[in-house]
């Protein structure tokens, strides 16, 4: 394959396949469940959410790109050039980072809708709603080219924007954004059953509890807590990138050297992120459909189905079947790619393995 102008704004399509495991962690736990992994009650498989690994790349960006991801002195126009900052990140303030593009490009900010714009439908099957009218803004009648130029320049400034896409209208108006990569909700191959331990911490936080504990036991017993882990699983989720969001005047402009780093930050996600709670993680493959076309060479459907991780609860051996997965040696030979007969204008590649086939200026990842 071609070496790409990794400045150029992607214009082929790439559906991906990803698989990961976790032993003796908690992947995605449910705040709503008290932090249980997440877990399908009909099938009992394990899941995680796609804005789980969102966040774990945006982590991997930020790691990666270094003093190119970390927030200005004083924001500038840009022109043209792309820089790798996170736009959803731990602490941030969304409006106040919205108004910074109208600084940057020194234009009256928009809060608020204009005047004549309406809620949009998200489908045609949407119920009907009433429109409302926006908060009145300054200059209505400039206020949509205001907002555009805001959003471009949030392309071009936050990385996970062009990538991911995000919703920058509550408040300060810098837009909407879809973005070309999106990915699906993860899933383990068989069925999980999370483990529960107690654990202590010999100390506490406040000179009351140490009192209550000493009148009660003559000493300071510390303070208990429980971890919910996943003794081992491995999930598979799927991916797309749909260049169609990136080209053109209303794309984000994300280019081949944000896929190049898209999937550099996949698989270095778990390195990044690696803590107690999330025991061993690790990225074990993702494979990768590219098109030749914008519009693509054959359904993605078709194409995710040649990547098969079979079951240990479907293996003929009963023994096997009976056998719980303990490490990734257990799915090994379970995971296959049919690769062969490739629609026209498709081309397969295994990460790692094959990155200098996939970006051939590139570095081995």
């Amino acid at each position: 394959m071609p070496a790409k102008n990794l400045n150029t704004a992607i214009d082929q399509r790439y559906d991906f396949v990803f698989l990961f495991d976790v032993k003796d962690g908690n992947p995605n736990g449910d705040p709503d469940a008290g932090n249980l992994p997440r877990l399908d009650p009909q099938t009992l498989q394990g899941f995680t959410t796609d804005g789980c690994i969102k966040r774990k790349i945006r982590n991997a960006v930020e790691v990666i790109k270094g003093i190119e991801a970390m927030a200005p002195d004083q924001d500038e126009t840009l022109n043209g050039k792309l820089r790798y900052e996170i736009y959803f990140k731990q602490q941030g303030v969304l409006n106040e980072i919205n108004r910074r593009a109208f600084k940057a490009l020194d234009i009256e900010d928009v809060e608020g809708l204009a005047e004549q714009e309406g809620d949009e439908e998200d489908s045609e099957e949407a119920p009907a709603r009433t429109k409302r009218k926006g908060k009145q803004v300054k200059d209505p009648k400039t206020a949509r080219s205001r907002m555009d130029l805001a959003r471009l320049w949030m392309c071009k400034n936050f990385y996970d924007v062009r990538t991911f896409g995000a919703v920058m209208s509550t408040g300060v108006n810098a837009g909407q954004v879809r973005g070309p990569v999106q990915i699906t909700y993860a899933r383990s191959i068989d069925p999980i059953l999370p483990a529960e331990a107690s654990i202590t911490r010999k100390s506490v936080n406040k000179q009351e509890d140490a009192d209550k504990q000493i009148l009660k036991h003559g000493f300071v017993t510390g303070t208990m807590g429980r971890k919910n882990t996943v003794p081992y699983g491995l999930y598979r989720g799927n991916g797309f990138v749909n260049p169609h969001l990136a080209m053109g005047e209303m794309g984000t402009g994300f280019t081949y050297g944000d896929l190049k780093l898209f999937f550099d930050a996949m698989l270095r996600m778990f390195d990044f992120d690696a803590s107690s709670s999330h025991g061993t993680m690790g990225l074990r493959e993702i494979h990768v459909f590219e098109h030749n076309s914008a519009l693509g060479n054959e359904r993605a459907f078709r194409l995710l189905e040649r990547i098969k991780a079979k079951p240990l609860t479907e293996d003929d051996d009963p023994e096997r079947r009976s056998r719980p997965a303990r490490s990734f040696d257990d799915y090994r030979d379970r995971v296959s790619v049919d690769d062969k007969g490739l629609p026209t204008g498709v081309a397969y590649y295994s990460l790692p393995r094959d990155w200098d086939n996939l970006f051939p200026d590139g570095d081995v990842k």
